[in-house]
Protein backbone atom coordinates (compact mmCIF):
# COMPACT_ATOMS: atom_id res chain seq x y z
CA UNK A 1 0.00 0.00 0.00
CA UNK A 2 1.36 3.44 -0.93
CA UNK A 3 2.01 5.70 2.05
CA UNK A 4 1.08 9.41 2.17
CA UNK A 5 3.73 11.77 0.80
CA UNK A 6 1.64 14.96 0.89
CA UNK A 7 -1.44 15.59 3.00
CA UNK A 8 -3.57 18.69 2.58
CA UNK A 9 -6.11 19.57 5.25
CA UNK A 10 -8.69 22.34 4.98
CA UNK A 11 -6.90 24.49 2.38
CA UNK A 12 -8.95 27.65 1.83
CA UNK A 13 -8.40 30.67 -0.41
CA UNK A 14 -10.69 33.61 -1.09
CA UNK A 15 -10.53 36.76 -3.19
CA UNK A 16 -12.88 39.12 -1.43
CA UNK A 17 -16.31 37.50 -1.64
CA UNK A 18 -15.13 34.90 -4.15
CA UNK A 19 -14.22 31.56 -2.59
CA UNK A 20 -11.58 30.00 -4.84
CA UNK A 21 -10.84 27.05 -2.54
CA UNK A 22 -13.12 25.82 0.23
CA UNK A 23 -11.61 23.53 2.89
CA UNK A 24 -9.79 21.37 0.32
CA UNK A 25 -8.42 18.15 1.79
CA UNK A 26 -6.64 15.39 -0.13
CA UNK A 27 -3.77 12.94 0.05
CA UNK A 28 -0.96 12.38 -2.42
CA UNK A 29 0.69 8.99 -1.96
CA UNK A 30 4.39 8.42 -2.42
CA UNK A 31 5.28 7.14 -5.92
CA UNK A 32 1.84 7.66 -7.47
CA UNK A 33 0.52 9.81 -10.28
CA UNK A 34 -2.44 11.74 -8.92
CA UNK A 35 -4.65 13.57 -11.40
CA UNK A 36 -6.49 16.79 -10.59
CA UNK A 37 -9.49 17.18 -12.85
CA UNK A 38 -12.49 19.48 -13.00
CA UNK A 39 -14.22 22.09 -15.16
CA UNK A 40 -12.74 25.46 -16.08
CA UNK A 41 -12.78 27.74 -13.07
CA UNK A 42 -12.83 24.85 -10.61
CA UNK A 43 -9.78 26.21 -8.77
CA UNK A 44 -7.16 23.76 -10.07
CA UNK A 45 -4.44 26.33 -10.73
CA UNK A 46 -5.20 28.17 -7.50
CA UNK A 47 -4.84 24.90 -5.61
CA UNK A 48 -1.46 24.19 -7.18
CA UNK A 49 -0.24 27.73 -6.48
CA UNK A 50 -1.30 27.48 -2.83
CA UNK A 51 0.33 24.08 -2.42
CA UNK A 52 3.57 25.34 -3.96
CA UNK A 53 3.54 28.50 -1.84
CA UNK A 54 3.19 30.85 -4.82
CA UNK A 55 -0.10 32.10 -3.35
CA UNK A 56 -0.73 32.43 0.39
CA UNK A 57 -3.67 30.34 1.57
CA UNK A 58 -6.14 31.81 4.03
CA UNK A 59 -6.30 28.62 6.05
CA UNK A 60 -5.24 24.99 5.96
CA UNK A 61 -2.28 22.76 6.64
CA UNK A 62 0.13 20.97 4.32
CA UNK A 63 2.15 18.05 5.62
CA UNK A 64 4.90 15.99 4.04
CA UNK A 65 5.61 12.63 5.65
CA UNK A 66 3.45 13.76 8.56
CA UNK A 67 5.36 16.98 9.23
CA UNK A 68 3.83 20.42 8.74
CA UNK A 69 5.50 22.15 5.80
CA UNK A 70 5.39 25.97 5.95
CA UNK A 71 5.38 27.90 2.65
CA UNK A 72 9.06 28.87 2.87
CA UNK A 73 10.12 25.23 3.20
CA UNK A 74 8.11 23.95 0.24
CA UNK A 75 10.69 24.85 -2.40
CA UNK A 76 12.93 22.07 -1.10
CA UNK A 77 10.24 19.40 -1.42
CA UNK A 78 7.97 20.52 -4.27
CA UNK A 79 8.75 21.63 -7.81
CA UNK A 80 5.87 23.37 -9.58
CA UNK A 81 5.55 23.70 -13.36
CA UNK A 82 2.84 26.27 -14.21
CA UNK A 83 1.06 26.09 -17.55
CA UNK A 84 2.11 28.21 -20.55
CA UNK A 85 5.51 29.34 -19.31
CA UNK A 86 8.71 29.93 -21.29
CA UNK A 87 11.56 30.21 -18.78
CA UNK A 88 14.77 31.91 -19.94
CA UNK A 89 13.35 32.59 -23.45
CA UNK A 90 16.64 33.95 -24.80
CA UNK A 91 18.66 30.94 -23.61
CA UNK A 92 19.03 27.65 -25.44
CA UNK A 93 17.34 24.51 -24.22
CA UNK A 94 20.75 22.96 -23.58
CA UNK A 95 21.66 25.88 -21.32
CA UNK A 96 18.34 25.67 -19.44
CA UNK A 97 18.72 21.95 -18.78
CA UNK A 98 22.32 22.30 -17.61
CA UNK A 99 21.42 25.29 -15.44
CA UNK A 100 18.54 23.38 -13.85
CA UNK A 101 20.76 20.44 -12.99
CA UNK A 102 23.50 22.69 -11.60
CA UNK A 103 21.28 25.08 -9.64
CA UNK A 104 18.98 22.50 -8.07
CA UNK A 105 21.46 19.65 -7.81
CA UNK A 106 19.39 17.66 -10.29
CA UNK A 107 19.80 14.29 -11.91
CA UNK A 108 22.72 14.66 -14.34
CA UNK A 109 22.74 10.88 -14.76
CA UNK A 110 19.22 11.05 -16.26
CA UNK A 111 19.87 13.98 -18.59
CA UNK A 112 20.38 12.01 -21.81
CA UNK A 113 17.47 9.67 -21.12
CA UNK A 114 15.02 12.51 -20.46
CA UNK A 115 16.11 14.43 -23.55
CA UNK A 116 15.75 11.38 -25.76
CA UNK A 117 12.49 10.24 -24.14
CA UNK A 118 10.88 13.62 -24.81
CA UNK A 119 12.44 13.82 -28.30
CA UNK A 120 14.22 17.10 -27.61
CA UNK A 121 17.62 16.43 -29.21
CA UNK A 122 16.89 18.51 -32.37
CA UNK A 123 16.04 21.57 -30.23
CA UNK A 124 18.96 21.66 -27.78
CA UNK A 125 20.59 24.59 -29.60
CA UNK A 126 17.33 26.51 -30.02
CA UNK A 127 16.35 29.42 -27.81
CA UNK A 128 13.39 28.45 -25.64
CA UNK A 129 11.47 31.50 -26.81
CA UNK A 130 11.63 30.30 -30.42
CA UNK A 131 10.12 26.87 -29.74
CA UNK A 132 6.55 26.00 -30.72
CA UNK A 133 3.95 25.51 -28.01
CA UNK A 134 4.33 21.73 -28.05
CA UNK A 135 8.13 21.86 -28.16
CA UNK A 136 8.18 24.32 -25.29
CA UNK A 137 5.86 22.12 -23.25
CA UNK A 138 8.21 19.16 -23.65
CA UNK A 139 11.19 21.37 -22.84
CA UNK A 140 9.59 22.57 -19.61
CA UNK A 141 8.65 19.00 -18.68
CA UNK A 142 12.28 17.96 -19.20
CA UNK A 143 13.36 20.71 -16.81
CA UNK A 144 10.86 19.52 -14.21
CA UNK A 145 11.80 15.86 -14.61
CA UNK A 146 15.47 16.65 -13.99
CA UNK A 147 14.89 18.43 -10.68
CA UNK A 148 15.55 16.44 -7.49
CA UNK A 149 12.46 17.43 -5.52
CA UNK A 150 10.45 14.42 -4.26
CA UNK A 151 7.15 15.84 -5.55
CA UNK A 152 6.49 17.34 -8.99
CA UNK A 153 3.35 19.44 -9.59
CA UNK A 154 2.53 20.09 -13.24
CA UNK A 155 -0.35 22.17 -14.57
CA UNK A 156 -1.61 20.83 -17.93
CA UNK A 157 1.35 18.65 -18.99
CA UNK A 158 -0.26 17.78 -22.35
CA UNK A 159 -1.34 21.24 -23.49
CA UNK A 160 -0.10 21.90 -27.03
CA UNK A 161 0.75 18.26 -27.77
CA UNK A 162 -0.79 16.18 -30.54
CA UNK A 163 -2.19 12.70 -29.93
CA UNK A 164 1.06 10.83 -30.52
CA UNK A 165 3.09 13.26 -28.42
CA UNK A 166 0.50 13.11 -25.63
CA UNK A 167 0.79 9.33 -25.44
CA UNK A 168 4.59 9.43 -25.54
CA UNK A 169 4.81 12.11 -22.85
CA UNK A 170 2.23 10.23 -20.76
CA UNK A 171 4.35 7.08 -20.96
CA UNK A 172 7.44 9.09 -19.99
CA UNK A 173 5.66 10.50 -16.95
CA UNK A 174 4.53 7.02 -15.92
CA UNK A 175 8.13 5.80 -16.16
CA UNK A 176 9.29 8.83 -14.20
CA UNK A 177 6.92 7.98 -11.35
CA UNK A 178 7.99 4.35 -11.54
CA UNK A 179 11.56 5.47 -10.92
CA UNK A 180 10.52 6.98 -7.59
CA UNK A 181 9.01 10.43 -8.24
CA UNK A 182 5.60 11.46 -6.94
CA UNK A 183 3.52 13.37 -9.50
CA UNK A 184 0.47 15.60 -9.11
CA UNK A 185 -0.91 16.57 -12.53
CA UNK A 186 -3.71 18.96 -13.39
CA UNK A 187 -5.23 17.58 -16.61
CA UNK A 188 -8.07 19.06 -18.63
CA UNK A 189 -8.73 16.10 -20.93
CA UNK A 190 -10.34 13.22 -19.07
CA UNK A 191 -9.10 10.61 -21.56
CA UNK A 192 -5.50 11.71 -20.95
CA UNK A 193 -5.98 11.64 -17.20
CA UNK A 194 -7.48 8.15 -17.23
CA UNK A 195 -4.55 6.81 -19.23
CA UNK A 196 -1.78 8.32 -17.08
CA UNK A 197 -2.99 8.64 -13.49
CA UNK A 198 -3.32 6.11 -10.68
CA UNK A 199 -5.95 8.07 -8.75
CA UNK A 200 -7.94 11.25 -9.20
CA UNK A 201 -9.14 14.27 -7.27
CA UNK A 202 -12.30 15.87 -8.66
CA UNK A 203 -12.53 19.60 -8.02
CA UNK A 204 -15.56 21.79 -8.65
CA UNK A 205 -16.29 25.27 -7.35
CA UNK A 206 -13.17 25.14 -5.21
CA UNK A 207 -14.36 22.01 -3.40
CA UNK A 208 -13.21 18.40 -3.58
CA UNK A 209 -16.19 16.37 -4.78
CA UNK A 210 -14.47 13.02 -5.22
CA UNK A 211 -11.16 11.24 -4.73
CA UNK A 212 -10.05 7.74 -5.65
CA UNK A 213 -9.29 5.32 -8.46
CA UNK A 214 -11.57 4.97 -11.47
CA UNK A 215 -13.14 1.93 -9.82
CA UNK A 216 -13.67 3.79 -6.55
CA UNK A 217 -15.32 6.64 -8.46
CA UNK A 218 -17.79 4.29 -10.12
CA UNK A 219 -15.88 2.71 -13.00
CA UNK A 220 -16.27 5.49 -15.56
CA UNK A 221 -14.21 8.63 -15.00
CA UNK A 222 -16.10 10.76 -17.50
CA UNK A 223 -19.46 9.92 -15.92
CA UNK A 224 -18.00 10.48 -12.44
CA UNK A 225 -16.85 13.96 -13.43
CA UNK A 226 -20.20 14.84 -15.05
CA UNK A 227 -22.13 13.60 -12.04
CA UNK A 228 -20.04 15.40 -9.44
CA UNK A 229 -18.99 18.70 -11.00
Amino acid sequence: MLVPALTIEGLTKSYGRLSALVAVSLTLRRGEVLGLIGPNGAGKTTLFECIAGVLPADAGTIRIDGNVLPPRARASQLFYLPDAIAPWPAQTLRWAIDYTIGFFGGRADRKRDVIERLQLTPFLSSAIGTLSKGQRKRAVLAIGMLTPHPILLCDEPFDGLDLRQTREVGAALREHAGAGRTLFLSIHQISDASRVCDRFVLLSGGRVCGEGTIEELGGNLEEAVLART
